[in-house]
C-alpha cells in the first residue's frame, strides 16, 4: 500500500472542526494555544464558538491549517505515515507540515499573513472567480485568452476548472464559456481574484515573510501546486509557495502524479469531501479515506489492517 496525505483548501472550513481530537487529548489543546499565539487569534473561539470570522480569508486560512495539522498529528500518533503529501492551495501548507518541512507555528503564522495579503492586494469588489463545469482546459484557455484580465486559476479535475481575474473580465467570460459548451458557469463568493497575476505583489510580500522561516529537510516528498512535481529539496519550497499565490493550482495534474508514483490510498485529512470528489473524477482507481474525527482513525486502522 502506498499512502498519500492530502489536504483541502478554503471552502470546507466549519465551526467545530478537529474538536473531537482537542477534547480527547491535552496535546491537541496545547496546539490550539500555540496556534493562538502564532496567529494572534483566539483560536479556541474561532474554531469552537459560533462566529462569522471563520469564513473571512485571513481567519479561515490559519483556522483550517490548525485543524488539519491536529488531524495530521493524530494520524502520526496512530502510527499512520504517508509516502507523499499534497494539498490543494492553502492545503499545501498542511502538506509541508506533514512532510516535516514547516513547523506548526510557522504554518499557522504564515497562513494568517497569506490570508491578509491575498485579501488586501486587490480592493474588495474588483476581483472575482467562477467555476466552469463541463469544458476542457484548452477551450477555456482559448476563450479567456481573448479577454484581458481573466485566467484559469484551479485545474481541479477533468471538466471542473475555476477562472480568476478582474470582476468585469470574469463576468465577460462567463456567457462566452456557456456559449462554448460549458454545462454550468457559477460565479464564486470569494473576496478576491485568487491565483491570478493580480496577486503577484502579494506573493512577493509573502516571500519576505518566508525568508524569516527556517525550513527543515522533508521526511517525505510533497507535490507542489505550482508545477505538480515531486519536491524533495527544501530549498525549492519558498519559491514555490511564492509562485502559488499568483499561479494556477495544478490539482488535476497533482493527482495524476500521485497515480504515477503508485499511490493507491489517499487519506483526506480535514473536513469535507472535496479531495474525494476530485479523485473520483480524475484517478478513480485510488481509494480515498476521509479523516476529520477520532472515530475516523479507528475505522482507518481497521481498513489498513
Amino acid at each position: 500500500m502506498k499512502i498519500a496525505f492530502c489536504y483541502p483548501g478554503q471552502g470546507v472550513q466549519k465551526v467545530g472542526m478537529a474538536e473531537g481530537f482537542v477534547n480527547s487529548d491535552p496535546a491537541y489543546a496545547e496546539m490550539i494555544s500555540k496556534a493562538s499565539e502564532a496567529s494572534g487569534i483566539d483560536m479556541n473561539k474561532l474554531l469552537f464558538e459560533p462566529n462569522e470570522d471563520i469564513n473571512i480569508t485571513e481567519f479561515t486560512q490559519p483556522a483550517l491549517v490548525t485543524a488539519c495539522c491536529i488531524i495530521t498529528d493524530a494520524l502520526f500518533k496512530a502510527g499512520i505515515k504517508p509516502d507523499v503529501t499534497a494539498g490543494l492551495s492553502l492545503g499545501e501548507y498542511c502538506s509541508l507540515y506533514a512532510a516535516g518541512a514547516l513547523s506548526f507555528e510557522d504554518a499557522v503564522r504564515l497562513t494568517r499573513i497569506r490570508g491578509q495579503l491575498m485579501s488586501s492586494e486587490v480592493p474588495a469588489g474588483e476581483g472575482s472567480m467562477a467555476a466552469i463545469i463541463g469544458l476542457d482546459a484548452e477551450t477555456i484557455e482559448s476563450v479567456t485568452g481573448k479577454i484581458d484580465g481573466v485566467w484559469p486559476a484551479n485545474f481541479n479535475c477533468p471538466g471542473q476548472i475555476v477562472i480568476t481575474g478582474k470582476k468585469e473580465a470574469v463576468q465577460e467570460a462567463m456567457p462566452k464559456l456557456t456559449e462554448a459548451g460549458a454545462i454550468k458557469v457559477v460565479e464564486l463568493k470569494v473576496s478576491g481574484p485568487f491565483h491570478s497575476s493580480l496577486l503577484k505583489g502579494a506573493g512577493e510580500k509573502l516571500a519576505k515573510e518566508l525568508d524569516k522561516v527556517e525550513l527543515s529537510s522533508l521526511n517525505f516528498p510533497y507535490i507542489a501546486n505550482a508545477n505538480a512535481q515531486q519536491i524533495t529539496d527544501k530549498d525549492q519550497v519558498k519559491d514555490l509557495l511564492e509562485a502559488q499565490v499568483s499561479n494556477p493550482v495544478m490539482w488535476e495534474q497533482t493527482l495524476y502524479e500521485l497515480e504515477k508514483m503508485g499511490v493507491d490510498t489517499i487519506i483526506e485529512a480535514g473536513p469535507g469531501k472535496t479531495i474525494a470528489g476530485f479523485v473520483r473524477k480524475t484517478v478513480p482507481s485510488i481509494k480515498v479515506i476521509g479523516v476529520s474525527a477520532p472515530e475516523d482513525i479507528d475505522k482507518l486502522l481497521e481498513t489498513l489492517g
